[in-house]
């Protein structure tokens, strides 16, 4: 399979090379479904407490003497059998992140390729940089290329320029394809690629199978 390449004004200057083995098969979408969901664990700030019985206020005097007064039997008033007494195993500040597999964050990453492909939501520029920081003027260039409702743009090395040109567009990402993941791939209206990322990723990819 081959994908047209295009410069920043959308004009067609070559073509790349897309492996078949690579995104022609079935979509995984469990590997995504696994990627995803690791991602938005690790972003969790797990901040939720509640108090025990060492941390409720109260006396820890005992209320009443253990035997005779007919009543039952209590240490102290702070205890979780009681109203406002201390929570028994409830949460504590925490982190739920957790790591999978290198092959499956791959294969979850390639998954994802392949949909957007299918999808016909990919588009491959030879490079991707401004001469000067221009909110506008990187608008326009999303707007050329068909991504005005929002982008996903990879390339080999970030282009600190371009970076600063997009963080205030609303649904325009920016990211290096060593840093890229199955989540921002599926979240993206529109993935603007550099003919030089995804020959890196697709050697990357290659190398995983």
């Amino acid at each position: 399979m081959q994908l047209d390449v295009v410069n920043q004004d959308n004009e067609k200057v070559g073509s790349v090379d897309v492996r078949d083995e690579l995104f022609g098969g079935r979509v995984r979408t469990d590997l995504i479904w696994a990627s995803v969901v690791r991602a938005n664990a690790a972003e969790r700030r797990g901040t939720h407490a509640t108090k025990n019985r060492a941390r409720v206020s109260g006396s820890g005097r005992k209320p009443w003497r253990q035997k005779g007064t007919g009543r039952a039997r209590v240490g102290e008033i702070r205890t979780p059998l009681w109203r406002k007494g201390g929570t028994v195993f409830g949460p504590q500040p925490r982190s739920y992140a957790y790591a999978l597999p290198r092959k499956v964050e791959r294969g979850a990453l390639g998954a994802a390729l392949a949909q957007k492909l299918r999808e016909g939501r990919v588009t491959v520029v030879e490079r991707l940089a401004a001469a000067e920081a221009k909110t506008k003027q990187a608008a326009q260039m999303l707007a050329r290329l068909g991504a005005e409702r929002g982008a996903l743009l990879v390339d080999v090395a970030v282009d600190e320029a371009l970076a600063r040109s997009v963080r205030n567009l609303p649904g325009v990402e920016i990211v290096s394809s060593r840093r890229l993941a199955a989540r921002e791939v599926m979240r993206a209206p529109r993935l603007v690629i550099t003919r030089g990322a995804l020959e890196r990723l697709q050697e990357a990819l290659g190398a995983a199978r």
